[in-house]
């Protein structure tokens, strides 16, 4: 029985950088604390309270936990950015302690970075496209291999092309 094709368009890594579940518990303590800021009020703006600060501590929660990292039609997308893998240098792993020391003493200011605390591993990968001035791409991924085995795939394949 053959494998069936995969469409070029299907992406050769794709992580979502959700939100730990402790922030979660978080949001719901925000929605607490709001009820209880409420409570001398009566009920209704008790309940009011509650509402209000639970939707929003968990739309900034979802939205900080929503960034999406994906090697797809030859390009590294990740969060907003969209960057073709024939402008991308080799991907360089990042254990906890490296990634560390690229998102402080390391860093250049110049770099885009897609950081997420709470992702110890990421993975660096220098912009070769002379006419870019941002020096690399440090993308926090809970995956490191992957990633960088699907950039260096897509790499590849724009290089045969």
């Amino acid at each position: 029985m053959q494998q069936p094709s995969v469409p070029p368009t299907a992406p050769a890594f794709d992580e979502r950088l959700t939100a730990p579940r402790s922030w979660w518990l978080i949001a719901g303590l925000i929605g607490l604390s709001g009820a209880l800021v409420m409570f001398p009020l009566g009920t209704v703006p008790t309940l009011g309270g509650l509402i209000a600060a639970a939707a929003l501590a968990a739309v900034g929660v979802s939205s900080y936990g929503s960034a999406r990292v994906r090697v797809v039609a030859g390009s590294l997308v990740a969060g907003d950015a969209r960057i073709p893998a024939s402008a991308l240098g080799k991907p360089e792993v990042l254990d906890a302690e490296e990634a560390r020391a690229w998102r402080t003493y390391k860093a250049d200011p110049r770099a885009f970075l897609l950081m997420r605390s709470y992702v110890p591993t990421a993975v660096r990968v220098e912009v070769t496209d002379p006419a870019d001035p941002t020096p690399y791409v440090y993308v926090s991924t809970r995956d490191p291999e992957g990633l960088a085995a699907a950039l260096e795939a897509a790499r590849s394949e724009a290089a045969a092309a």
